[in-house]
C-alpha cells in the first residue's frame, strides 16, 4: 500500500510539472546540446580541452565550497576565477579562433542534418573502381567507433573534403603520399601517407601483399574499415573484424560500405 501510494504521488508531481514546460523550453535544451557537443567535436583533441576539464573542476569545487559554506575557499575560487578565464582566452587564442573558423567552414547544418553516408561510399567505390582498373594500388581506411589518431598522426594531416580526384591523386604511383594509406574521419580525409600495424596472423593467403596485410592489421587492432585496391592483383578487398573478403566489383564494396560503415548523419 505504501508503494502505491509513492506512485502515485510521484505520478502527480510528474503530470503536475508538465504545465511547468513549454515547447520553447523543449527547442531551447535541444539548440544548447546541440551546440555544446558540436564545441565539444571541435575541440576534444586540443589543449583547450584539458583548460576547460580544468574549468569544470574549479566550477564544482566552487559549487560543493559554497553549499558546504566553506568562506575561506569560496573568496579564493571567486577571486581567481575571472584571472582563470582571461589567462584562458589568452592561451589558448590560437585554437578558440580555429574553432571559430572549423564553424564557419564546415557549414553547421549540412554536417549535422543532411550528411550522407551513401554519398561519400559512392565516391570511395568509384575512385576504387578507377584505381583497379588503371593498376594503381591503394589503403582506405575509415574510422568508426575506435579512433585512428594514433595512425593518422603517423601520415600528413589534410582534413579534406573527399573526392575521387582527391582520391586519384594522392595514390597516383609518382606522388609521395601513394604508398601509405588514407584514413577517412566522419567523411572526410583526415591523413594520408599514414602507416598501419601489419597483421601477426601466420595463415593468411600467401598472395596477398603488404597493403593487405596492413588492411588485416589495423583491422584487428580496431574496429575500422579498409578498403585495399591492389595493383598486381587488380581487385578491391574489403577487410573488417581481422578477416578480408577479397576481389569484389566496386558496386558491391558501396553496398558492404553503406551496410557496415558508419552512419555520418548527426
Amino acid at each position: 500500500m505504501k508503494i502505491f501510494n509513492w506512485i502515485t504521488k510521484v505520478a502527480e508531481f510528474v503530470i503536475g510539472s508538465f504545465p511547468l514546460f513549454r515547447w520553447q523550453d523543449a527547442i531551447d535544451i535541444l539548440i544548447m546540446s546541440f551546440v555544446i557537443y558540436y564545441i565539444f567535436l571541435l575541440i576534444k583533441e586540443t589543449r583547450a580541452m584539458q583548460m576547460l576539464k580544468g574549468l569544470v573542476v574549479l566550477f564544482v569545487i566552487a559549487f560543493i565550497a559554497q553549499r558546504l559554506k566553506f568562506t575561506t575557499i569560496t573568496w579564493i575560487i571567486n577571486a581567481i576565477w575571472p584571472i582563470f578565464i582571461v589567462v584562458f582566452v589568452i592561451m589558448f587564442q590560437p585554437e578558440l579562433r580555429q574553432t571559430l573558423i572549423e564553424i564557419g567552414r564546415r557549414k553547421l547544418f549540412r554536417t549535422f542534418l543532411f550528411k550522407n553516408e551513401s554519398e561519400i561510399y559512392h565516391k570511395i567505390a568509384e575512385a576504387s573502381g578507377v584505381m583497379k582498373k588503371k593498376k594503381i594500388g591503394g589503403l582506405i581506411v575509415i574510422e568508426r567507433e575506435t579512433s585512428l589518431k594514433n595512425y593518422i598522426d603517423t601520415g600528413t594531416k589534410l582534413d579534406s573534403e573527399l573526392s575521387v580526384e582527391l582520391l586519384l591523386t594522392i595514390f597516383f604511383p609518382k606522388t609521395i603520399l601513394h604508398d601509405g594509406a588514407v584514413i577517412l574521419k566522419n567523411g572526410r580525409i583526415v591523413a594520408a601517407g599514414c602507416v598501419l600495424p601489419l597483421t601477426q596472423n601466420t595463415n593468411i593467403d600467401k598472395a596477398l601483399g603488404m597493403r593487405h596485410r596492413a588492411a588485416l592489421g589495423v583491422t584487428e587492432e580496431t574496429d575500422a574499415i579498409v578498403v585495399v585496391i591492389s595493383e598486381e592483383l587488380k581487385t578491391i578487398s574489403l577487410a573488417m573484424n581481422g578477416n578480408i573478403t577479397p576481389a569484389i566489383e566496386k558496386n558491391t564494396l558501396e553496398e558492404m560500405l553503406v551496410l557496415y560503415g558508419p552512419k555520418l548523419e548527426k
